[in-house]
């Protein structure tokens, strides 16, 4: 309608802030580091960038109020001609350094999580580490590589772990898994009849490519003598079977080696891993919504649940947000591009702590506090 209010981004930059522009974007997406932002303003009269506006410069945005995202400026473009004056910065999150930057040179062959935090992400920020884990799990033969990234070594050593390493709005570095047991944010409906729909576009994308009925993991494989001849075998194996895939009776097995799965806890901890990874890789839902915020009030996020009832589609279940982009354009106004996944299948073994009064945390010497900020 033509009288809602138009959504207020602001840049805050230092101790500056601006909050008028013509075009905006901002991604957030839990398997992409770095999420990264856009904003776009068009003038006919001269307009000078402050001293403040400089490459690398910290930054946060907000979006009516709500923090949605902070980091840096990667870039921006100052153009002048005829036509008018045009300014565009485009900026990541926190995790920005540790994508670019490679690993400081250490040595380490068998590296722990609180090693990775403390030698490879302190050095290149101020960072607020959070661990979200039920159990911190230590695994061997985590080596570092010259030339590894800094989130290539994070992301090593999360996944090891069972984990996952993303950057929330305010900047903490959350080194953990999602919560299932938070209630949908809200509905999207596409009822074939129109009455009470609420997106303008719904897409389902479903793919046998990469999807495994069955997947074993084999750990320790082999013990070699000097001729490199094998002399024995383990039989540590973990077997995982997607009950779906079998029942349609589609048999696609895969085998994978993992040296580094030592015990049959790590063993089976790989191959849901993998199971899962392909099932998430199978099924997509893609919608457009209009404006920013989901039922309950809330900015669209991802690691939000959200109830997907399409009756084109044959839809009615909970599913989990991947990803979502929010967006400003003068064509399209004030939009939300959601990217959800099924429901409990991302990042299994590592569910978030229960908290409890006056109970210690046994992971405690596994967080890592960099102050600093």
């Amino acid at each position: 309608m033509l009288n809602d209010p138009v959504p207020t981004i602001r840049l805050a930059i230092g101790g500056l802030a601006h909050d008028t522009w013509d075009g905006w974007s901002v991604e957030s997406d839990l398997l992409t580091p770095a999420d990264a932002f856009e904003l776009e303003l068009h003038a006919r009269n001269s307009i000078r960038l402050p001293e403040v506006v400089k490459e690398g410069a910290p930054c946060s945005l907000t979006l009516d109020g709500d923090l949605v995202l902070t980091g840096q400026v990667d870039e921006f473009e100052h153009d002048v001609s005829r036509q008018g004056i045009s300014m565009r910065i485009n900026g990541r999150d926190r995790a920005a350094p540790l994508v670019d930057c490679s690993a400081p040179f250490v040595s380490m062959r068998e590296a722990s999580l609180a090693e990775i935090l403390e030698q490879v992400v302190k050095p290149l920020g101020a960072y607020k580490v959070e661990i979200r884990a039920n159990q911190a799990k230590a695994r061997r033969r985590i080596q570092i590589e010259p030339g590894q990234t800094a989130w290539e070594a994070l992301l090593q050593v999360a996944e090891a772990n069972g984990l996952w390493p993303w950057v929330e709005p305010d900047g903490r570095l959350i080194i953990g898994g999602p919560d299932y047991t938070t209630p949908p944010v809200g509905a999207l409906v596409l009822r074939e009849d129109g009455v009470g729909n609420n997106v303008q576009r719904l897409s389902v994308r479903r793919s046998i490519a990469n999807r495994y009925s069955q997947i074993t993991v084999l750990g320790q494989h082999g013990q070699y003598d000097n001729d490199g001849l094998d002399t024995k075998r383990s039989h540590l194996r973990s077997v995982i079977q997607d009950d779906t895939l079998a029942r349609r009776g589609i048999f696609r097995p895969k085998v994978v080696i993992d040296s580094a799965s030592e015990n049959q806890d790590m063993a089976t901890t790989r191959a849901r891993k993998l199971l899962a990874d392909s099932r998430l890789e199978g099924f997509e839902i893609r919608v457009v919504v209009k404006g920013h915020r989901a039922d309950n009030g809330k900015v669209w996020s991802p690691g939000q649940r959200v109830i997907v009832r399409s009756e084109p589609h044959g839809l009615d279940a909970i599913y989990f947000l991947m990803s979502r982009t929010l967006r400003l354009s003068r064509g399209e106004g004030a939009i939300t591009e959601l990217r959800l996944r099924e429901d409990k299948m991302w990042v299994l073994d590592g569910n978030k702590l229960k908290k409890h009064k006056g109970k210690s945390n046994p992971d405690a010497a596994f967080v890592q506090m960099i102050k600093g900020l």
